[in-house]
């Protein structure tokens, strides 16, 4: 089976993409994961780290999130539906915003371009911003629309099902002129989801911020991050995903997204996983929960173990493994030719997924750099 989408393709540094997803004659054989005594993982020095601080760290490249910034209302007992939860703990989340914090957690650079309400909500987002050193100079306030608010019902094995109210929320309502496009041109990885593909005006400023990033050699990042209430149906969220599937330089999807962007075939066949894989892609990620994840790449794929942990809440864990990784691609982006290096920075990121499902909420979960290390080299249990 071949994938076919409606895509857009950008004009310029871009080359047109066929529709149909790329056929490899020889798919490399998947290596498993093997304990390693160190890891060898990029890291900004920070003070008291110990570590030499030079032009390089002090400089540490930007990594732009584009997308929602929202409110989590998680319960405080797991297991319960929404009508059966005696309580809620707010928590701020979306998953770009997530990733951004969870890259300047880890002591990298990053910024957030959204919009939220001009509210309550939408200032304590952009305070949270600003205390986790993200930049938010691209962040928008709409005195017409409310800030979105999502309610997560966590079942009793930590995962989650959700209930948004956005309608129409703020975030759904940026537009073109109001991206900062000095922020994402200097970027070394624009990161993005799907999300802000569902309606307009974000769908024209997602794409023009896309084409912006391409067109300026930043790195492309998709994180699908599927959310099927929020689509008008199935078939339409799987056309929106696959509409910008083959301008990404990286790709992170779960088994559950391969499952529905393939239409039922099996996840874990490499090549079903392959048929995912265009012809400009970089880098295929596919995460597997406590299990780790599988990369792929036109040279080698393979699996790394995560780590086991008593998950609570998996809310942002998906995300605090993409922050994890590209806190390492965008300093050494020649990691996808190292493919060893490129395992080590693949534990790191698994890493910090486990220590997110730890506690309760996205942005609140997310690890610093120094735990994820502790983690690494002393298992949690």
């Amino acid at each position: 089976m071949a994938l076919h989408s409606t895509a857009f393709c950008f004009t310029g540094a871009v080359s047109s993409y066929s529709h149909s997803s790329v056929k490899l004659g020889t798919h490399p054989t998947i290596k498993a994961s093997s304990p390693l005594p160190r890891l060898n993982v990029r890291v900004k020095a920070l003070p008291g780290d110990g570590l030499p601080e030079t032009k390089e760290t002090r400089e540490s490249p930007l990594v732009v999130c584009f997308g929602e910034m929202l409110i989590d209302f998680v319960p405080t007992v797991s297991g319960l539906s929404l009508a059966e939860s005696p309580a809620f703990k707010k928590a701020p989340g979306g998953a770009p915003a997530n990733v951004a914090v969870g890259i300047a957690r880890l002591g990298g650079s990053s910024a957030f371009i959204g919009k939220v309400g001009a509210d309550e909500f939408g200032y304590m987002l952009a305070d949270i911003l600003k205390e986790n050193n993200v930049n938010g100079d691209g962040m928008r306030f709409d005195p017409g629309a409310r800030t979105a608010l999502a309610f997560v019902t966590l079942r009793s094995d930590g995962e989650r099902e959700f209930m948004f109210y956005r309608n129409p929320s703020a975030d759904m309502l940026l537009q073109e002129a109001e991206l900062d496009l000095s922020l994402i041109t200097k970027a070394k990885i624009f990161h993005y989801g799907s999300i802000s593909l569902i309606t307009e005006p974000c769908k024209s400023a997602h794409i023009a911020a896309a084409k912006a990033a391409k067109d300026a050699g930043v790195v492309l990042s998709y994180d699908p991050n599927l959310r099927l209430p929020l689509w008008p149906s199935a078939d339409k969220a799987r056309e929106g995903i696959l509409s910008i599937w083959e301008t990404a330089d990286i790709i992170k999807i779960s088994e559950e997204e391969i499952s529905f962007l393939t239409q039922g075939e099996d996840p874990y066949d490499d090549a079903v996983v392959y048929k995912l894989f265009h012809a400009n892609l970089k880098l295929l990620l596919v995460t597997e929960g406590p299990d780790g994840c599988r990369y792929y790449t036109k040279d080698f794929s393979g699996r790394v173990q995560g780590l086991k942990v008593e998950a609570v809440d998996a809310t942002g864990a998906g995300d605090a493994f993409v922050a994890g990784i590209l806190s390492q691609l965008s300093t050494d982006f020649s990691l996808l030719q190292k493919e060893d290096q490129l395992r080590d920075a693949l534990r790191f990121a698994n890493a910090c997924g486990a220590l997110t499902v730890m506690e309760r909420g996205a942005i609140p979960a997310l690890p610093t750099r120094e735990a994820v290390l502790n983690a690494i080299h002393a298992p949690v249990s």
